[in-house]
């Protein structure tokens, strides 16, 4: 079919209102649903479109798939890596990733309740201001289907768990755990300035640590690895399927860190101070 064909002519969509969630950015943001399991959220439906009588029987229902925009997309890719994609680039419409031909997501949310224009929600996993095209009620009989087949996530299942009955989910996850540095590090940052690390990097590391320029993690000469969480640097190593989180440490150059004002090198700065490199901490 040619793209001239006028069947295929653009048309436009208009939000019905947004999702506020507890994510501000890509980084933050789970994977999956199953990944965010738990964490609230809130579509704030637009005034004036009739919407008051659309949510009308909404709260019979106990999951609802959201129908959104991933509005901070620039263009797309015909072939992605996905995060457990065991290293190979895989068609775009063969995945989840966000980077699609027409940036469309669709996820599954549990229904907490309905006040009004507002629907709160729980298990988000979208960035904070996502427009909303659409919300649809998820009909278990119609829509849950356990066997059926999961195309090139089958094969990696056969090689986390060999023969025999494929598991729920195709990759096993991994465990982590945090050394005693590392602990005590994040506990600082959480206490002190009220950085939460222990969350998202956990999170992200038991999808699989392997080097993966999407979620920022390389391997170091020592035979380390190292992950990039915003302006931060976690030192992990990985045994077999445990992971455990050695150090933290700062993204920013020596020059920034004697230079700069800004309130987030500020932090650094003091990090550095009760935890600098290579060395005990002061009072230790």
């Amino acid at each position: 079919m040619s793209p001239d064909d006028p069947r295929l002519q653009p048309f436009s969509l208009t939000p019905i209102g947004i999702l506020r969630t507890p994510f501000p950015d890509r980084v933050s943001t789970p994977r999956q649903p199953h990944a965010s399991e738990g964490a609230e959220g809130r579509i704030e439906l637009a005034a004036g479109l009739g919407l008051e009588h659309a949510v009308s029987d909404l709260e019979g229902w106990e999951y609802l798939w959201v129908l959104f925009c991933f509005h901070l997309n620039k263009g797309w890719r015909p072939k992605v890596l996905p995060p457990r994609s065991a290293g190979k680039r895989r068609g775009v419409l063969a995945t989840r990733s966000p980077h699609r031909p027409n940036p469309i997501g669709l996820s599954l949310v549990r229904l907490v309740s309905v006040e009004g224009l507002v629907i709160h929600v729980r298990d988000v996993d979208m960035i904070d201001e996502s427009p909303v095209l659409d919300i649809k009620p998820y009909i278990p009989y119609a829509e849950a289907r356990p066997g059926a087949r999961t195309g090139w996530l089958e094969s990696l299942a056969g090689e986390a768990e060999g023969a025999g009955e494929v598991p729920a989910d195709p990759e096993p996850g991994f465990s982590v755990t945090w050394s005693p540095q590392a602990a005590a590090q994040a506990a600082y940052l959480q206490d002190e300035h009220g950085i939460d690390l222990v969350t998202p990097v956990t999170r992200t590391l038991r999808l699989g640590p392997q080097p993966h320029p999407y979620r920022r993690i390389r391997a170091l000469p020592d035979g380390t690895l190292r992950l990039a969480h915003k302006d931060f640097r976690i030192g992990f190593r990985v045994e077999r399927r445990d992971v455990t989180v050695l150090s933290i440490g700062t993204g920013y150059r020596e020059r920034d860190l004697a230079l700069s004002d800004d309130l987030a090198v500020a932090v650094h700065r003091a990090f550095l101070a009760r935890f600098p490199p290579g060395g005990e901490p002061p009072g230790c």
